[in-house]
């Protein structure tokens, strides 16, 4: 539906804002073959934005340093889609800042309160101390 003299597309940015509501998203980023690869993560909204973070040493951040370009879908906590969920398309920017991390990890534990202290204390026990993140930055494209 195309509403604005600028032609944006205002039923996907609708759409995008919701996905910040969802407990769960599957976010597909690409290898350079351009094969998938989807994982559940925690999302918070940040204005126009979705917010996530991820371990530094996480294979989507090589991926998306390759290509921003993600799709987005509701999904529950092992990543399984419902049939039919169409993607939403996104940008992410890998944030490499202090300031971004310490204000997504404030709003991630806000929403996710004691299920984001049980993954967090069980990821400090087998990593053997907490490990080092970026934020993801989740924009319209």
């Amino acid at each position: 539906m195309t509403t604005h003299a600028d032609n944006k597309d205002t039923s996907s940015d609708s759409a995008f804002a919701a996905l910040g509501d969802e407990q769960y998203l599957s976010l597909t980023t690409f290898r350079k073959s351009g094969e998938r690869v989807s994982t559940p993560m925690w999302v918070v909204r940040d204005g126009d934005a979705l917010i996530m973070f991820t371990p530094q040493a996480s294979g989507k951040v090589k991926r998306l340093r390759n290509s921003p370009h993600v799709e987005l879908r509701p999904s529950n906590q092992f990543g399984r889609v419902k049939d039919g969920v169409e993607p939403v398309a996104a940008v992410a920017e890998v944030l490499t800042d202090e300031d971004s991390l310490e204000r997504a990890t404030g709003m991630i534990r806000k929403k996710y309160g004691f299920a984001y202290q049980i993954v967090m204390g069980i990821e400090r026990l087998i990593k053997f101390g907490p490990e080092k993140r970026f934020t993801l930055r989740l924009t319209r494209p």
